[in-house]
């Protein structure tokens, strides 16, 4: 082969690798697990159940995605147990909703309309998250799984699982502010958990980064 017949050769090579993860990133199931899965280390089951699937679909997608090395597994027993392969898979994630957000309009819509159904729901940057933290009488409350909260969390922050908010809030003080955060600025749990502090008569805030967000940002 000449010079450009080489470099052809190998930049097709180069392409059809790239592509691999194209395809694997094609369906809205493996992107909802790496989605979980960004929030800490999980089984096979823990994954049906949160994302509604059945076990044999997840292990099927999940095949996909370690054939694609974008995750990895551990045993525990008689447990499989899912983590992203590396800290770059999420940041790549990242940057595939940052890229989705701005290019296509139904996106944005989508938050815009959760926000809508929750009017009384006003978001705090976390920058003033941070300095009223620092100032005392402020609770930011992590309301995903717990097993999600251990694997990592922000600094200051209390696990109240959502099937505990209501107990949590019985031993609130009054006068307590709170901000609360899930899984990012498109999931819906962290704007409902809002609106549950609220109707029990606390002020309240949602926040719109999730754990990812918040140590890339």
């Amino acid at each position: 082969m000449d010079n450009k017949q080489i470099a052809d050769h190998y930049k097709e090579q180069l392409f059809l690798q790239y592509a691999r993860i194209g395809k694997c990133l094609s369906s809205e199931r493996r992107l909802e697990i790496l989605n979980l899965l960004s929030n800490g280390p999980k089984a096979v089951e823990a994954l049906a159940h949160q994302s509604g699937m059945s076990v044999a679909n997840v292990s099927r997608h999940l095949q996909i995605l370690l054939d694609a090395n974008l995750v990895r597994f551990t045993k525990k027993g008689t447990y499989v147990i899912y983590c992203l392969a590396n800290p770059q898979v999420a940041e790549f994630l990242q940057s595939l909703w940052k890229v989705s957000e701005n290019q296509l309009p139904d996106v944005p819509r989508i938050k815009q309309d959760i926000l809508n159904n929750y009017q009384t729901v006003q978001t705090i940057s976390k920058e003033e998250v941070l300095q009223r933290m620092n100032n005392g009488n402020f609770l930011v409350l992590d309301v995903r799984p717990k097993d999600e909260y251990e694997a990592d969390h922000v600094e200051g922050s209390i696990s109240v699982p959502m099937e505990e908010l209501d107990e949590y809030l019985e031993t609130v003080p009054e006068n307590t502010e709170m901000a609360t955060y899930c899984r990012g600025p498109y999931c819906v749990f962290t704007t409902q958990a809002v609106e549950k502090i609220q109707q029990k008569g606390f002020k309240a805030y949602r926040i719109d980064e999730g754990i990812v967000e918040w140590r890339l940002g």
